[in-house]
């Protein structure tokens, strides 16, 4: 038996799924990405504290001078990882492109500070099931609103994770 209720709901379903899908794909195919220059060195004396879920004993912070926003629009940044005990510290230098709400990894290094480049590192996706939750964690504190970088500047961005350090309300 037809039922038309049915049939309004379904359809509007239909609509509604394709149009969350569509949010989700890349709307320039044929967007490339700027060159990548390596930091030169590995700076861990002013970083801003991400807050992560209380149950990570690892630390996370972001050296504010390694912050810059790329023309396209990627969020670009070194995180510093360091242990409970405070004796491990690396670094990572990433980019996040809040367009599509992806990560990539275009470096690493460990307390030496020789950077070691990951060339074809692929795009993933912020809300991967990873060990480490901290590039979604820069994404929401400061590096995107929405699907857009969240502030015209990078100084923005940097204040904008001050702000939120600290701040019981934002955990």
């Amino acid at each position: 038996m037809f039922r038309p209720e049915a049939a309004w709901v379904a359809a509007v379903a239909t609509a509604w799924t394709l149009t969350a899908h569509a949010q989700l794909v890349d709307l320039d195919p044929d967007w490339k990405e700027s060159a990548v220059t390596l930091p030169t060195t590995l700076r861990t004396d002013k970083l801003v504290a991400l807050e992560m879920p209380r149950y990570l004993t690892t630390k996370f912070g972001i050296d504010p001078e390694s912050v810059q926003i790329t023309p396209e629009g990627v969020v670009r940044y070194v995180v510093v990882t360091t242990s409970a005990g405070g004796t491990t510290v690396t670094g990572s230098y990433e980019g996040i492109r809040c367009l599509t709400g992806e990560f990539r990894v275009y470096a690493r290094t460990s307390s030496s500070g020789t950077w070691q480049a990951l060339d074809q590192s692929p795009w993933r996706a912020l809300n991967t099931s990873l060990p480490s939750q901290h590039a979604l964690a820069m994404a929401r504190q400061g590096a995107c609103n929405g699907r857009a970088a969240a502030e015209p500047s990078a100084s923005a961005i940097v204040t904008r994770l001050k702000g939120r350090a600290g701040d019981p309300l934002q955990r």
